[in-house]
């Protein structure tokens, strides 16, 4: 299914992109070496117990390849693919403002030297980080690069509900991200929002108030995917035991179709779908290529009659924001 061509009853990210930047724009990810506070014992150790070991990034780092290196062969890599594309450079890994202020400048200055002046030019910076990590000094160095470019800042939600989060593991709470959030917004930066649907104690219910919690906080992009297990992650003895159970492909377009009516219908939809390595992916195996997930999307809105904001209420939604 083209995005491009078919009017689908919710906002995807390409058309955006284009329309935006005036060209079609690919990510180079890019692994600064960061950490997490619930990994180094701040907030607790192992991390979220769906993460791996590589913080969902590249593992470029311990490859040994500097931030320039990396930034210089992904740039190659998109530009072989299409010559006319933009680049995003996307720190990915782990919580990229949990480092020093000294830190995160020379890391982000790595891209900053290469604004205007690569080809494919970079249009965008999007850092991905924790809703407890982001500091106002944080903020301050990326509202100064977004003078120069766009900065895109990538906030994980995963779910509305504090005691979810606590039982796995992330350690920290829907106040702290609507927090973040509010403070992204006031700054003049693109904020994405990111959840999990199928999370061990969230279920439907929780699809629900994950959704109407990232329209409330005002996102301009939200990723959603349903939950993985992975090797190497804590969720992985859990599910080998029999403890943990994943959402099979009927109940995920389902639960997505509930998620996305929820959402405002300004909102982008950067992602519907996770995908993994196969040789890391455990459950669920019938994930589909990303294409046939949304025609699958777009069959079930049809069949609702609805489509992305039929159930958004912005009155609603301001009133939960209040309740928490």
């Amino acid at each position: 299914m083209n995005e491009n061509a078919v009017d689908l009853p919710f906002r995807t990210l390409v058309p955006w992109l284009v329309e935006r930047y005036g060209r079609p724009v690919h990510r180079v990810a890019l692994d600064a070496g960061s950490s997490c506070p619930n990994r180094d014992g701040t907030k607790g150790f192992g991390g979220c117990t769906y993460c791996d070991v590589e913080g969902s990034g590249t593992g470029a780092l311990k490859s040994g390849a500097d931030l320039a290196r990396q930034l210089e062969v992904g740039l190659k890599r998109i530009a072989r693919r299409d010559p006319d594309v933009g680049a995003i450079a996307y720190f990915q890994s782990y919580s990229n403002t949990y480092v020093p202020i000294a830190r995160l400048r020379e890391v982000l200055a790595v891209v900053e030297a290469r604004l205007g002046s690569t080809h494919p030019p970079i249009v965008a910076v999007s850092v991905a980080t924790r809703p407890d990590t982001l500091s106002e000094d944080a903020l301050d160095v990326l509202a100064e690069l977004a003078r120069k470019t766009d900065v895109w800042i990538e906030l994980g939600l995963e779910t509305a509900d504090d005691a979810v989060q606590r039982a796995i593991r992330r350690f920290h709470t829907l106040r702290d991200f609507e927090d973040a959030a509010a403070r992204v917004k006031a700054r003049g930066l693109l904020l994405v929002g990111h959840a999990i649907l199928g999370l061990p104690g969230d279920g439907r219910e929780g699809a629900r108030r994950t959704a109407q919690a990232l329209a409330a906080a005002g996102c301009d992009g939200v990723k959603v995917h349903h939950l993985m297990i992975l090797r190497r992650t804590q969720m992985e003895k859990a599910w080998r035991n029999g403890e943990l159970e994943v959402l099979d492909e009927v109940t995920y377009v389902s639960w997505l179709a509930d998620f996305v009516e929820l959402l405002a219908p300004e909102q982008i939809l950067h992602r519907i779908n996770g995908d993994s390595p196969a040789e890391d992916l455990l459950a669920p195996h019938w994930a589909a290529h990303k294409n046939d997930l949304r025609a699958r999307l777009v069959a079930e809105f049809a069949r609702r009659g609805t489509r992305q904001g039929s159930t958004h209420s912005p009155v609603n939604a301001a009133a939960r924001v209040s309740e928490t």
